[in-house]
């Protein structure tokens, strides 16, 4: 089992930055990739951007150059640093471990993007 307890949501206006944070716990050793995804109301949860236990990263192409993706291995903490945010940004923003066989979640951390 891995436990993900997501943090830093909140308002801020356009142009402005967030950090969210992702502890995790747990059976640490079967995590392959960790991820960010976001719901808005009425759809489909969307990936934001990946990171493989190699590093290797990747981003939507609606977040490039403006969300950075990272991990601090001795602390078991996972960030999306968000910058020149929009208010198209605004969603539920949710942690995702993908195990061998199995995607684990976190509750979810809303971030909204207004003047």
């Amino acid at each position: 089992q891995v436990q993900l307890v997501e943090s830093g949501g909140g308002s801020v206006q356009p142009g402005g930055s967030l950090r969210l944070s992702c502890a995790v716990s747990g059976t640490i050793f079967i995590i392959r990739a960790m991820g960010w995804y976001r719901q808005t109301p009425g759809k489909q949860r969307d990936l934001v951007t990946t990171i493989t236990t190699s590093g290797t990263t990747n981003y939507a192409d609606s977040v490039k150059g403006r969300f950075t993706i990272s991990r601090d291995n001795a602390k078991n903490t996972v960030y999306l640093q968000m910058n020149n945010l929009k208010p198209e940004d605004t969603a539920v923003y949710y942690c995702a471990a993908q195990g061998v066989s199995y995607t684990y979640w976190g509750q979810g951390t809303q971030v909204t993007v207004s003047s």
